[in-house]
């Protein structure tokens, strides 16, 4: 069964980092975190919806004027979220340039962006004809954990400590359809778009006594109809869906690892930073960053199915193999004693953990 999310890393691991998050036969992509991505190409980056951005230091939102000059001139909608104080960091980013020739630009590239408080969510919009000034209106709603959300997946976030606040972000899928390729050619049918729409209605909960129209001719101008439940039962399995969870620039202490292993609790994929080696954890501390044994304890204490470390200091880049050892040894020993109950306040200060 193929999945529905495809994410892969910009960079390699001593790069800076970020997610690039394609969909199965959509061409559109969302963004975790907006650093150096010129190792993606320009129809990778023209298929950006949605960008996450987990806080502005400049390895983590230098991206946005690449991201900026290829969206320019083009007819897009481009929704941006940060943490506090994004805002007005959009805004400086924007006025870094002139735009007294915009008004002339036969498309308009809009942009939204999000400041994601402990509360609330703040938009503003910024239109390139109007040289990004910000729109009048700026929209305030509840913030209750969720960022985006459409009747297949939602986008949620939690507010970290980075020294300042640092956003971490999942993406979780509300289930996925497999289409039994067989079965539909059982019924006669041919696979084609008829089939995104097929899973949009099951996605939006319709009756499923309701019917369902697949057009089959060239013309679209006549189709065969089915119950949509009948329908689903021959041509359809539904399996759970995906959750991958992305999880940067955040020290092992309280009250991070508690809110990082409920928020990437059973993630088929958790993203995860792993800067230093657990003999430098009190550099880790001082520079507010996770060692590769923290992570590889996170990601076995939140029981995720697969992980990735990356984001590593460049001081190992001769001996990244380490990196890899220490957090893979951590996550194995942590799913083995699955059922034992660990304090993450003791954890890498006891001779056990440190001999």
């Amino acid at each position: 069964m193929r999945p529905f999310f495809h994410p892969r890393t910009i960079n390699g691991p001593f790069g800076d980092p970020g997610l690039y998050i394609s969909f199965l036969f959509e061409k559109r992509a969302v963004l975790f975190d907006l650093g150096d991505i010129y190792s993606l190409p320009p129809k990778d980056i023209l298929k950006i919806s949605h960008a996450f951005v987990s806080h502005t230091h400049m390895d983590h939102f230098s991206g946005f004027d690449r991201l900026l000059r290829l969206f320019l001139g083009r007819n897009k909608d481009l929704y941006i979220y940060g943490p506090e104080g994004f805002l007005k960091n959009i805004e400086g980013k924007l006025a870094g340039y002139s735009w007294n020739l915009v008004e002339n630009y036969e498309h308009n590239l809009t942009i939204h962006a999000t400041q994601v408080e402990p509360e609330r969510l703040v938009t503003k919009t910024y239109r390139c004809r109007n040289r990004f000034a910000p729109d009048p209106e700026t929209v305030i709603n509840h913030f209750d954990g969720t960022l985006h959300e459409e009747p297949a997946l939602a986008i949620s976030a939690i507010i970290l400590d980075h020294g300042i606040p640092c956003l971490g972000f999942s993406m979780k899928e509300r289930f996925h359809v497999n289409i039994l390729k067989d079965n539909v050619a059982s019924l006669g049918l041919e696979i084609g778009p008829w089939l995104r729409e097929f899973k949009e209605a099951l996605f939006n909960g319709l009756d499923p006594d309701s019917e369902f129209e697949i057009q089959t001719d060239i013309n679209n101008t006549s189709g065969r109809k089915f119950i949509l439940g009948e329908l689903s039962e021959k041509i359809a399995l539904i399996t759970p869906g995906q959750k991958i969870t992305y999880i940067v620039d955040v020290p092992f202490g309280k009250p991070n690892p508690d809110k990082i292993i409920e928020f990437a609790n059973n993630s088929d994929h958790l993203y995860i930073e792993a800067s230093f080696l657990d003999k430098d954890r009190e550099l880790a501390e001082k520079k507010f960053h996770l060692t590769a044994m923290q992570a590889g304890y996170i990601a076995a204490k939140a029981k995720v199915k697969q992980y990735t470390i990356f984001h590593f200091s460049p001081r190992y880049i001769d001996s990244e193999e380490f990196l890899l050892r220490e957090a893979r040894e951590e996550y194995e020993k942590g799913r083995r004693q699955e059922s034992r109950h660990t304090d993450w306040r003791t954890f890498g200060r006891s001779k056990e953990l440190t001999e």
